[in-house]
């Protein structure tokens, strides 16, 4: 056994006491601390030393990193025995599950392949498997999914939420891991339970059916985009949770609105990659999406998809929820079918002056460019009518075309005015994806009531 699965297998063991959290209640604090307090005080040097060590730790002669992760546990579990249970014991087993579980499933499958789609698909298998134990340890002894909605049915009722859940405790995990250092689990495991916290307060309705969907063709199409070089890897982390959480608090309809984004966009920044290269207008990092740039797209949707899952414990219509999701969808599709399209053409103009400027200048336009993202503004209009709660299909996908065009408008006034001087590029697309659902709720407003 190499010392990297060894030092895995321990983070996984420590991880594991979060299970006991129910059982100690006020003192499931207390192996968290004593662990740590031992790694700190007692491991200076030898092989236990070098085992757990972490990037740093060496020059230190510290344990930090793993002294950290220790701590961090420490305070979820008080966070989570405190009075009225602020954070359930179950999602602050998946989170610390997840983070330990996946580092022990990245190591197993390192010792066999260095791929980096491979290791990312063995610490989200592990985290998965791991965040899912770590739920049913919880529910044996508590009886209940601490506010998972599933108490009466039993382990098997509560398993669709359960598999939801630690799915997206591991996704998070491993994309959090994919933007900090090596030795910031801590930071992880934190982040981790309070969104797993967040989605057990939205309490969704979970068949096996959606999620065995939802996870495998996120799943499949996160590898298809790596394999295209449409995405980054941690590009394609954040577009695969982002597809799931579409399916399972939405439904198929807003999953299939939000991947025609990420199919057609993602192929579009492709097409005729070599040529955009050279005229200076095509996507950076070989045409592959960061997570910068897929939240950047995305963010207003993700919280739209959020809020209408929640429309169910609050009185406010979930109308509005949709329309902003298709409509800030519609407006990255169009955008990004705009940019893609129309930098292959001659004769861009700024859109505040229409004088002719060069290709790639911020704010230029082309006819052909706007063509095509209204296009793509309607294919998003058209599966909007078809598969979610917009109202008249027509006119709510007409509704959802227009705040297309608004977005891509606004993104463009935007790049002409304030882009780079004042907002870098992934900031006006978020802008303008607000400013696409903005328009689409207020005509919704005007129009359907």
């Amino acid at each position: 056994m190499t010392r990297r699965l060894r030092r895995a297998g321990v983070f996984t063991a420590v991880a594991a006491l979060a299970v006991l959290a129910p059982a100690l209640g006020d003192a499931a604090l207390v192996p968290f601390l004593a662990v740590g307090g031992l790694a700190f005080f007692g491991v200076r040097d030898g092989e236990w030393f070098e085992t757990l060590a972490l990037p740093g730790d060496g020059d230190e002669e510290r344990l930090y990193g793993f002294v950290s992760f220790s701590l961090a546990a420490a305070g979820l579990a008080l966070f989570a025995s405190l009075p009225r249970a602020p954070l359930p014991y179950a999602a602050f087993a998946a989170a610390a599950l997840a983070v330990g579980g996946g580092r022990l499933g990245r190591e197993l499958v390192g010792s066999r392949s260095t791929g980096e789609f491979a290791l990312v698909a063995g610490y989200v298998t592990g985290g998965t498997v791991g965040a899912a134990l770590g739920q049913v340890g919880v529910l044996v002894q508590t009886g209940g999914l601490d506010g998972f909605g599933a108490a009466s049915g039993g382990v098997s009722a509560a398993l669709p939420g359960v598999i939801f859940l630690a799915a997206v405790a591991a996704l998070t995990a491993a994309l959090v891991r994919s933007l900090v250092f090596a030795r910031d689990a801590h930071i992880t495991v934190i982040l981790v339970a309070f969104a797993v916290w967040g989605f057990v307060a939205l309490d969704p309705s979970v068949t096996v059916a959606l999620v065995a969907f939802g996870l495998g063709v996120t799943v499949a199409l996160g590898y298809v985009s790596v394999a295209l070089g449409t995405a980054s890897v941690p590009g394609m982390l954040t577009g695969v949770l982002s597809a799931l959480l579409a399916v399972v608090l939405g439904g198929v309809g807003w999953f299939l609105t939000l991947m025609s984004f990420y199919a057609v966009g993602g192929l579009a920044s492709k097409y005729r990659f070599d040529e955009k290269a050279e005229r200076g207008v095509a996507q950076e990092n070989e045409g592959a999406r960061g997570t910068g740039n897929v939240l950047a797209n995305s963010a207003v949707a993700l919280a739209a998809v959020v809020g209408y899952a929640a429309t169910v414990h609050v009185s406010v219509p979930a109308a509005p929820f949709a329309l902003a999701f298709a409509g800030a969808t519609a407006t990255a599709m169009a955008d990004t079918l705009s940019s893609e399209i129309g930098g292959l053409y001659d004769g861009p103009r700024l859109i505040t002056t229409l004088r002719p400027v060069e290709p790639g200048t911020d704010g230029a336009v082309t006819w052909q460019g706007e063509l095509a993202g209204g296009i793509g503004g309607l294919l998003v209009g058209g599966l909007a009518a078809v598969g979610m709660p917009i109202g008249d299909p027509t006119v709510g996908g007409a509704v959802v075309v227009c705040g297309g065009v608004v977005g891509m408008t606004v993104d463009s006034l935007l790049g002409a005015l304030i882009e780079g001087d004042v907002v870098g590029n992934q900031a006006v697309n978020f802008l303008a994806t607000l400013s696409g659902a903005a328009a689409a709720v207020a005509l919704w407003a005007v129009v359907l009531r």
